[in-house]
């Protein structure tokens, strides 16, 4: 079982790829949540504005470990596979409980209410990708499980 969540072909550099640009990319974004880095709010702040948009505040944890150490830890492709899925959970239910309801693109101008779903579809993309392929050349997860073919 552990084999197959981390094996992947050590020589994929579109995995490669994908898990380093999500996992720079939601990082920051994981760091606002748990830190209060970037102008974000911390970790308690965090867990009460979710719980306060009807997210139970386990769920609410998890989102910020997912966006946190998910992150953190695709960058150098540990469990890549387990963590791309939390980030594209997180991806998914940032989309149906928030960004749905404001159309496809991002708020650019600041005029609109809110802001679109691109962006989740993108990092959701990019998690899918991992998640199919595992965390590919470079990754701590090929360098443990010591796989050279495809999955």
């Amino acid at each position: 079982m552990i084999r197959r969540l981390i094996g992947t072909d050590v020589n994929d550099g579109a995995a490669l790829i994908a898990r380093v640009v999500l996992g720079l990319v939601i990082l920051p974004h994981g760091l606002q949540k748990l830190f209060g880095m970037f102008g974000g709010y911390g970790f308690s702040a965090t867990v009460g504005a979710l719980s306060g948009m009807g997210i139970p505040a386990p769920v609410a944890v998890l989102v910020i470990l997912a966006e946190s150490f998910g992150a953190l830890f695709l960058i150098p492709g540990l469990i890549s596979r387990f963590s791309a899925l939390g980030v594209g959970l997180v991806m998914l239910g940032a989309v149906l409980t928030v960004h749905a309801q404001f159309g496809f693109f991002m708020n650019w101008s600041g005029t609109a209410a809110g802001e679109g779903f691109e962006y989740h579809l993108l990092a959701l993309g990019l998690a899918l990708i991992v998640l199919i392929r595992g965390g590919g050349k470079w990754s701590l997860d090929g360098a443990i499980s010591g796989r050279t073919g495809s999955r």
